[in-house]
């Protein structure tokens, strides 16, 4: 497989490293600073560019029937509109906060359990997310999605970061520090007890190595997809 990266960053590179040892070809690499190669020789372009970008290298890809796998958070506000432009071009798309295997198997354990305690209200949930200095966005796409899980079987409305928590918003609090590839836990406690679940990535790999498997399961497809297709969890 041919692989172009839009975003050569420190996810780039993790990327490239792993698709190399998997027999894949890096066949462009883009950026700010930086053009190797040709877009128009890739099978399957990644992204994982700065957000200001995301949606600009996202179409550029897709003009060309170019199917995309993109990790770059901070930019969903435009999210339908490149679903949307994804399907007028007969194109395939795949977006997710976490590309991680562990990581979409919590989204799936954080539904479930959310499910579960939609029933016992002395259970209050709170969200923790910490990641490295480098991190732009805050919280994270991944704390997001696993908020969206909650909100989704909950009374809440929304999330916030805010330190005072007013209405009903889903508490999320975040820590940025050193160089910490990602840990997010959620927490639902009662006057009693506490019940916690967690997850917590050792490096990089694993977000490469979810982004490799999804652009070798998206070659040859049409349509938006998500890591629940890749994965087969639904």
């Amino acid at each position: 497989m041919k692989i172009a990266l839009l975003g050569y960053g420190r996810m780039g590179k993790a990327i490239e490293l792993l698709a190399i040892e998997r027999g894949h070809d890096i066949v462009a690499k883009i950026d700010q600073d930086q053009t190797d190669g040709n877009l128009s020789d890739a099978d399957v372009a990644i992204n994982f560019s700065i957000p200001e970008a995301a949606v600009e290298n996202i179409k550029t890809a897709l003009k060309i029937n170019i199917p995309v796998v993109c990790g770059t958070t901070g930019w969903l506000d435009q999210l339908k509109e490149v679903e949307d432009f994804c399907k007028a071009k007969n194109s395939a798309f795949i977006y997710a906060s976490n590309f991680s295997v562990g990581v979409n198997l919590f989204f799936k354990l954080n539904k479930v359990l959310a499910k579960l305690m939609s029933s016992h209200k002395s259970y209050q949930p709170t969200m923790k997310e910490i990641h490295h200095i480098h991190k732009l966005d805050a919280p994270s796409g991944t704390a997001i999605t696993l908020a969206d899980g909650i909100i989704d079987q909950s009374d809440y409305s929304y999330w916030t970061i805010e330190k005072e928590v007013k209405g009903n918003l889903l508490p999320i609090k975040v820590e940025r520090t050193g160089e910490v590839p990602g840990t997010h836990a959620i927490q639902y406690e009662s006057p009693v007890d506490s019940i916690t679940i967690e997850h917590q990535a050792h490096s990089r790999q694993g977000f490469a190595l979810g982004a490799v498997i999804a652009a070798e399961w998206i070659q040859d497809k049409k349509g938006v997809f998500s890591m629940n297709d890749v994965l087969s969890l639904e």
